[in-house]
């Protein structure tokens, strides 16, 4: 019997370039194609095809992605919830460490989303996020190592965090902790190519420092219609960081998330921020994925959990596409 042709998802055909993981891969070697192909038959199937793109994902020397040409620090904010803003940031960041770059994930949302997905310890009396916008700990004794991958760090979030923006309002240069804390000497030292801060789905103090800190705004947008609402207000308070705070400060990146391709509004919202942002958004749509829902849930990331799944091909054609325009100096002011 032949192998089957249908796809597992629909999604249209599109002029403006490739969309989704299974358009934007690279070609499978010769080699690796008869060695997964489907018994002696050489039948290519839907599992082989799974289990191909988890041998290129987990090849790392395969696909090795170019340093940037200078050091991007990245908020990764939206203060609507459930938009795919921590799965983003930390999924990216697996994806490009996995591949050859240093990462620095900064979990600066009291819900520790991004340390559990990334398998850090983040109960109370470890050293977190919290202790250094305070000033009692350096930000190279609070990082961590994921289990993932020896080249992905990370500096956790505690509950205490939850009321570090009431003991931070009294405080001077109260906007400016987490820059002081990633100072260029501290960044020096521990050497990352790209530093993640992930953002808690608001716009108080926690989220104005992220700005501050960092040089660039990836906001991840999820393509349905209320996703859309509030994001003036993200982009305004944008601009009034830059007006006051960090004069340096762009939104560089823009990712599509949760894409259905069974809708016509999620198309219709695609075609809407592409129209608005132009190149600002990224080429690679992620799609909605169960198996991504599931990775948390295991302290881990999708690339960790299922790494052939459609949202693991996604997160690595995002991270790449980040990779390349950083190595042309792109989105870096």
């Amino acid at each position: 019997m032949g192998a089957a042709s249908v796809p597992r998802e629909t999604t249209p055909d599109r002029p403006d370039g490739p969309s989704v993981a299974s358009d934007v891969l690279r070609p499978m070697s010769e080699s690796l194609t008869e060695s997964i192909s489907d018994g002696e038959s050489g039948v290519w199937t839907p599992i082989a095809e799974e289990a191909a793109q988890a041998m290129q994902v987990l090849h790392a020397d395969s696909l090795s992605l170019p340093k940037p040409a200078r050091r991007r620090v990245l908020t990764v904010a939206n203060q609507k919830g459930g938009v795919g803003k921590t799965t983003s940031a930390v999924n990216l960041a697996a994806a490009l460490a996995l591949h050859g770059l240093k990462v620095l994930v900064i979990d600066l949302d009291p819900q520790g989303n991004a340390s559990t997905a990334l398998g850090v310890e983040h109960r109370g009396d470890v050293p977190s996020i919290y202790e250094v916008l305070l000033g009692d700990l350096s930000i190279r004794d609070a990082i961590a190592v994921s289990d993932q991958s020896g080249n992905l760090y990370c500096v956790p979030a505690t509950i205490d965090l939850a009321g570090s923006e009431i003991e931070l309002v009294s405080m001077a240069q109260r906007e400016s902790r987490l820059k002081e804390a990633l100072s260029p000497e501290v960044l020096d030292e521990i050497a990352p190519d790209y530093v993640f801060i992930d953002c808690p789905p608001s716009l108080g103090l926690l989220t104005v420092n992220a700005m501050v800190a960092a040089q660039e705004v990836l906001i991840p947008i999820q393509c349905e219609y209320y996703a859309l609402e509030g994001l003036g207000q993200l982009l305004g308070n944008i601009e009034l960081v830059q007006a006051h705070l960090n004069p340096g400060l762009s939104v560089s990146t823009i990712l599509l998330t949760m894409y259905d391709g069974r809708t016509k509004l999620a198309d219709q919202v695609t075609k809407e921020v592409r129209d608005h942002f132009g190149d600002v958004v990224l080429r690679t749509i992620i799609p909605r994925s169960v198996k991504v829902s599931e990775a948390p849930g295991f302290g881990q990331t999708v690339l960790a959990y299922d790494p052939g799944s459609r949202g693991a091909r996604s997160y690595l054609d995002a991270a790449r596409e980040i990779a390349e325009r950083g190595a042309k100096g792109q989105g870096q002011g």
